[in-house]
């Protein structure tokens, strides 16, 4: 195999790559980018699309599914083996699971994305595994990126493929890359006859990789760097699985290290245009990473049932746990959080669905709220269970107690921080897309590389946007009567609307004062993150609420007052991070963390073994748990 050396760049040359992979275009409306300019266009969630009538054929496949879950579907055994069962894997084929996402005309369900996030919301409450095989295989798999970008002939030859259960992978990330893609190392060449590429290198942690017929992967042409997406036979010559990897949860995760040894790949594979890849990625991340928050909707409903009925049985101090205030604050946080994150995940999947809008963000904000919020009350369920919580299902019934996998939750859930994009990123991602217009304006001014022209240009543009912009973020009526039709909810939309405008000066504040430094400020563009996100919590939870009201839903009036709970936090979380933009120890703490990393408070360390490694008992075990390197076409 031919491999090129590890690409080195700069931070300059790294950022030059991200920002020519990202959608520079707002084509649509996008609720968060306007809240971020400060315009809270509440028409873009208003009336909230509410989803009363479902399709006789999606009833008919959610109930089978359900049933299928119940009876053939056991997490404990699952996550025991850590093994996806043969039986199970074919009886998702029969039921079309693997097709849910895929067009009727190419053989699959064709259901829409709300209706998908349904069913990731079913399999959320149940077993983490099997939502993280299908969610993988058709939302970041083969078929998410052909809808999007594929020919119809690589949809007539790959879809109904994928839609009758050949299973599909992603490969983006590589071992010593991470999140950065300008030192994406596994690389492209056309070959002398024209016809085929010539794939080489390592692609890491590809779910679904040790069992996938087909893998989308992520290269860079060995020559001109671009990067490019190509769908690859996993059987193909060259391929092999090198190592599947194993994790704290999700044991049954077909997770494989792959490796590409001159895989020749045919030209008519090349999906979309060479250099399109990044693209490609990105935009399939944005479609598929609904899949996670709706996962999420549903971990966080089982851990609700959970709580309740332990709360209400088990009996302290003469009462049960639940009447004491410290667990009832717990148990109404979870209630309200939970009614919130359904109406994120319902708005941004309802907004996927009628087109018009670019949900780039708010499908990241989804992901980013959804999962930090979930993984809160997976760790309150822990702690009202207590012991109990902490104990594996199968001690719990050894010992005649009611086997609840709250310990398996909180292990197969911890990973979905990380999937599709980690917190981190998401929020980098949320702050690029924030300051955007004010670099389209005033970019110029702070890039070191323009010209004294550019700028003076630059200048004279900036002046005529922002003296008419800025006095308008202060200009604006969020008081009283504005939303009355809100009724007990209309203060939270003021107070949503208010604070969109102070979030757009913060934001330019931000620009004025750090100038170039600003990219670095990664504790200020993160609080500005947080605040619209939970502004959009806020919208989305009144908006929902208003429309189950307007619709004399049976559950109005409740929804009503969980969604007012959830307000009345959010409205303290949000001033406090307004607060801490220009008020913390940022500075302080970046000095106290290079200091750490210099080893200059190692002294601390002093006493502590450190965490040992792993090292198997014989070599023999060890030989038996690692996974053979073959090729994949010989399994």
């Amino acid at each position: 195999m031919s491999e090129s050396a590890h690409p080195h760049v700069s931070e300059q040359e790294a950022r030059k790559v991200a920002e020519a992979s990202r959608e520079k275009e707002w084509k649509s409306p996008s609720f968060l980018r306007e809240l971020f300019l400060g315009n809270f266009r509440l028409d873009l969630l208003h009336p909230f699309p509410l989803d009363d009538q479902e399709r006789p054929e999606f009833t008919a496949f959610y109930l089978a599914l359900a049933e299928f879950l119940r009876e053939q579907v056991d997490p404990r055994a699952i996550d025991a083996s850590g093994e996806y069962p043969p039986e199970v894997i074919e009886g998702l084929k029969k039921l079309g699971a693997f097709g849910m996402k895929i067009p009727q005309e190419y053989g699959g369900l064709g259901f829409s994305s709300a209706e998908y996030s349904k069913i990731m919301e079913l399999l959320g409450s149940w077993d983490g595994n099997i939502s993280a095989l299908l969610s993988a295989h058709q939302s970041i798999g083969v078929p998410q990126p052909l809808k999007d970008f594929g020919t119809e002939d690589q949809k007539k030859r790959f879809l109904p493929r994928c839609a009758r259960g050949e299973i599909s992978a992603f490969a983006l990330t590589e071992p010593d890359v991470g999140s950065d893609p300008a030192r994406m190392r596994t690389s492209y060449e056309l070959t002398p006859d024209g016809r085929h590429y010539r794939l080489n290198g390592v692609k890491l942690w590809c779910t679904n990789g040790t069992i996938a017929d087909l893998l989308v992967v992520m290269a860079a042409g060995k020559a001109n760097r671009k990067i490019s997406a190509f769908v690859v036979e996993a059987k193909s010559p060259g391929v092999t699985v090198e190592f599947r990897s194993r994790f704290l949860g999700l044991r049954a995760l077909a997770n494989a290290q792959i490796r590409f040894d001159d895989v020749l790949v045919p030209v008519e594979n090349l999906i979309g245009q060479e250099g399109r890849g990044l693209k490609i990625a990105l935009t399939t991340l944005n479609a598929g990473r609904l899949s996670i928050p709706a996962g999420s909707v549903g971990t966080a409903k089982a851990c609700l049932e959970i709580c309740r009925e332990w709360a209400s049985e088990r009996v302290q101090w003469g009462r049960p746990v639940g009447k004491h205030e410290a667990i009832s604050h717990l148990l109404a946080d979870m209630a309200a959080d939970t009614f919130a994150m359904e109406s994120i995940s319902m708005l941004a999947s309802a907004m996927a669905d009628r087109g018009g809008y670019d949900i780039r963000l708010e499908a990241a904000a989804a992901k980013l709220w959804n999962t930090e919020t979930t993984w809160r009350i997976v760790d309150d369920t822990m702690q009202i269970r207590g012991g109990r919580g902490y104990e594996t299902a199968e001690s719990l019934a050894a010992r005649g107690d009611r086997p609840i996998q709250v310990e398996q939750v909180m292990r197969d859930y911890r990973i979905n921080r990380i999937f599709e994009g980690s917190s981190e990123i998401m929020h980098l991602f949320m702050a690029r897309e924030a300051v955007d217009k004010h670099l389209q304006v005033a970019g110029d001014l702070i890039d070191p590389e323009k010209p004294a022209p550019a700028k003076a240009k630059a200048l004279l543009r900036a002046a005529g946007f922002y003296l008419w912009w800025y006095p308008t973020r202060w200009l604006g009526w969020g008081r009283f009567p504005r939303y009355a039709e809100f009724g007990p909810l209309a203060a939270h939309l003021r107070f949503v609307e208010r604070s969109s405008r102070k979030l757009a000066r913060s934001v330019f504040h931000g620009m004025v004062v750090y100038q170039g430094k600003l990219q670095h400020k990664q504790g200020f563009l993160f609080r500005l993150v947080d605040v619209a996100d939970e502004l959009l919590a806020m919208a989305a939870s009144c908006a929902r609420a208003q429309a189950m009201r307007r619709r004399k839903h049976p559950e109005a009036a409740r929804a009503i007052g969980l969604a007012d709970l959830f307000c009345r936090d959010s409205r303290r979380t949000v001033r406090r991070l307004f607060r801490d933009l220009w008020s913390n120890d940022d500075a302080l703490k970046y000095r106290a963390g290079v200091a750490v990393l210099e080893g200059r408070q190692a002294w601390l360390e002093e006493g502590a073994l450190g965490l040992p490694e792993w090292r198997p008992a014989e070599p023999e075990r060890a030989a038996r748990d690692a996974a053979p390197a073959v090729p994949v076409g010989t399994r």
